[in-house]
C-alpha cells in the first residue's frame, strides 16, 4: 500500500534570477566550497533577500555555483547564480549581501542575465586566468620550467581522488603559460610568478596540476606551498596577451581584474547599525505579504509540510499507529517495553 502524500502549496514562482560574481580570500580560502555554500545560504537569509526555494519534502534555497576554486585557493571570479521571488535592485542586493557575509567573502558584482550561467545570452566560464607565486624560485629557473613545459606535448600527472588514482593531460588544458613580467621586474624576496590560462576541461586540469607537471619535466620545487589565486574567468577564444608579455603568443583573457582593497570592517557601533538595517529590510520584506493569521499550533508555523496533526493528544499515522512504532498501538509488542510490565491501558 502507498503512503499517501500529504498536500502542501506550491513554492512561490521565481520572479527574478541574479548572477552573483564574489571574491574569497584570507582564511576563507581554506574554507571547503560545501562551507563556502553554507556562508552564502546564512548571508542570504540574514540579508532578507526573498530567495526561491525548490518543491518537496526538504525544500532548498535555488542556489547554484559555477566550478569552485579548489580549497586553499584564493579568488576573484567566483560565480554563483540566485532565484529570487521578487524584484531587486542589483546593487541593493551587493551592498546587503556584503553586509551580511563574514569576512573574506566579499560581493564583487550582480548581473541579471537572461541566461544566467551557461545558458544562451548569459555568462560562458569557459576558462579561467591564474596567479601563482612561487616562494624560493628564481625567475630563471621559472622561466627554464614553463619553457619546458610548453614544448613538451604532453604532460601526465596523477591525482589521488576518493575514487582512486586519476591520471590527466596537464599540458592539454593550458592556453598560455608564462612569467609575470611586473612581478619579474619587482622580484618579491626571490619568490618567481606565473600568469596561466587553463580551459575548463572535464576532468578539471587545476593550478596545482600544472605545478606538478612543472616539477616533472623541470623539477620546479617551490620552498614553500604556492600561493594561487583565480583572477578572473570567461570565454576562450580572444586573441590577446597575458600581463605585458609582448612576444604575441595567442592567448585568452578576460576583462581586467584591478586588485580591489580590503573592504574595512565598520566598528562596534557601525556593525550594529547595519545588522539593524539588514534586520528592518528583512521585515520590510515580509511586511509586504498578506499578514497571516495566527497559528493555532506549532506544526501551522512551519513553511511546508502536511496539512496540520489529527485533533487528538497524539499524532498518529494514516493506519492508526504512533510515531516510530512498527504495528498498531493497540497489540500486545507495543505495550510491552525491555524488562518491564506492559501498560494497564493502551496509549490514547
Amino acid at each position: 500500500m502507498t503512503r499517501p502524500v500529504p498536500a502542501a502549496p506550491p513554492p512561490a514562482p521565481v520572479a527574478q534570477r541574479l548572477v552573483i560574481r564574489y571574491s574569497k580570500a584570507g582564511r576563507m580560502r581554506f574554507a571547503s566550497h560545501r562551507d563556502i555554500a553554507r556562508a552564502v545560504e546564512r548571508g542570504v537569509r540574514k540579508a532578507g533577500l526573498p530567495v526561491a526555494y525548490s518543491a518537496g519534502f526538504s525544500p532548498h534555497p535555488k542556489i547554484s555555483y559555477a566550478g569552485g576554486a579548489p580549497t586553499g585557493t584564493a579568488s576573484e571570479a567566483e560565480y554563483l547564480e540566485i532565484a529570487l521571488t521578487g524584484q531587486c535592485a542589483a546593487p541593493d542586493v551587493r551592498d546587503r549581501l556584503n553586509a551580511a557575509l563574514p569576512d573574506g567573502i566579499d560581493v564583487v558584482e550582480v548581473l541579471e542575465l537572461a541566461g544566467g550561467l551557461g545558458g544562451d545570452g548569459g555568462l560562458r566560464l569557459e576558462g579561467s586566468q591564474w596567479r601563482v607565486v612561487l616562494p624560493g624560485v628564481a625567475s630563471a629557473d621559472a622561466a627554464r620550467a614553463v619553457q619546458a613545459f610548453l614544448a613538451a606535448d604532453s604532460v601526465v600527472v596523477e591525482r589521488s581522488t576518493s575514487k582512486g588514482t586519476r591520471r590527466l593531460d596537464a599540458r592539454a588544458a593550458v592556453v598560455a603559460l608564462e612569467l609575470d613580467r611586473h612581478a619579474v621586474q619587482d622580484d618579491d624576496a626571490g619568490c618567481a610568478t606565473l600568469r596561466m590560462a587553463v580551459r575548463h576541461v572535464t576532468p578539471a586540469v587545476r593550478a596545482d596540476d600544472i605545478l606538478v607537471g612543472l616539477s616533472t619535466v623541470a623539477a620546479l620545487a617551490p620552498s614553500a606551498p604556492a600561493r594561487v589565486t583565480r583572477l578572473a574567468q570567461g570565454p576562450l577564444g580572444i586573441e590577446a596577451e597575458i600581463g605585458d608579455a609582448g612576444d604575441g603568443a595567442p592567448a585568452w583573457i578576460a576583462e581586467p581584474v584591478t586588485p580591489r582593497p580590503a573592504r574595512p570592517r565598520p566598528a562596534a557601533g557601525q556593525r550594529q547599525e547595519n545588522r539593524t538595517r539588514v534586520s528592518e529590510a528583512a521585515v520590510a520584506a515580509v511586511g509586504n505579504a498578506a499578514a497571516p493569521a495566527t497559528p493555532s499550533s506549532a506544526y501551522e508555523q512551519l513553511p511546508r509540510g502536511a496539512e496540520g496533526p489529527d485533533s487528538g493528544p497524539r499524532a498518529r499515522e494514516y493506519d492508526g499507529r504512533l510515531p516510530g512504532c512498527s504495528k498498531p498501538s493497540g497489540t500486545i509488542e507495543n505495550q510491552t517495553t525491555m524488562g518491564r510490565r506492559a501498560l494497564a491501558t493502551p496509549l490514547a
